[in-house]
């Protein structure tokens, strides 16, 4: 008689299932830490894959944003840098354990969008570029994902003094400006209760408009993530 192996039919189907089973685990361990700190695949050809979410990073001297169950807010100046980089701060604090879903982040940057509403369509678009979907915030609330922005240099850029001289007589309201903004992604989140940390350069341009037109500034649009005026 034979001793069953690899030879007997049964015994290699048995064998063949086992090696499967143990792929497919090392593929789910592996997409699971790659998720957590790459957040989810780009959906369309405008989207990058450093749009994606992630967690918050300990960054020195850089407090670290806790979960909370208040949505933070853009604070309101009438200073266009100042309001820029408070855009700009709001835009990037999230917390998937905070209880809040993506809409409820884009309706605090709306809240300080354009008042006539012509840009309200577009700039929504452009804010959900920057966050991730309903479906990717569900998956990273498993990690407790959470992000924040340091800031390191904010400026008018030359290509907007451009747009300025070639743009016709009242194309752009009085107080319209852009600033590009340089700086750091910071995100953190748990996997097996182990804390992942990733960090990654970040820019982009947001355009405001302030006073004569407005007593305090207000945002228009915002660039696509790392393709800002420079």
């Amino acid at each position: 008689m034979k001793t069953p192996g690899l030879s007997d039919p049964r015994s290699r189907r048995r064998w063949i299932a086992a090696l499967a089973a143990a792929v497919v685990v090392l593929l789910l361990v592996g997409v699971g830490v790659y998720g957590l700190i790459s957040g989810p695949p780009a959906t369309s050809d405008g989207d990058r894959d450093d749009l994606a979410p992630s967690p918050t990073v300990k960054a020195p001297g850089n407090s670290v944003p806790t979960t909370t169950s208040r949505l933070p807010s853009v604070r309101a100046s009438d200073d266009p840098e100042t309001f820029a980089r408070n855009v700009a701060e709001t835009l990037f604090a999230w917390d998937t354990g905070s209880g809040f879903i993506p809409l409820d982040y884009t309706s605090v940057i709306l809240d300080v969008g354009d008042p006539s509403g012509d840009e309200q369509a577009g700039l929504a678009s452009d804010i959900a570029a920057y966050l991730p979907s309903r479906e990717a915030w569900i998956e990273l609330r498993q990690y407790a994902t959470a992000q924040h922005l340091s800031i390191e240099t904010v400026f008018v850029p030359e290509a907007w003094d451009t747009a300025i001289e070639q743009a016709q007589s009242g194309q752009l309201a009085e107080g319209t400006v852009a600033y590009t903004i340089e700086g750091t992604r910071h995100r953190e989140g748990l996997w097996h209760d182990d804390t992942v940390t990733s960090e990654h350069a970040v820019a982009f341009t947001v355009f405001i408009v302030c006073a004569p037109t407005y007593d305090t500034c207000h945002l228009l649009r915002l660039s696509q993530l790392d393709n800002p005026l420079r």
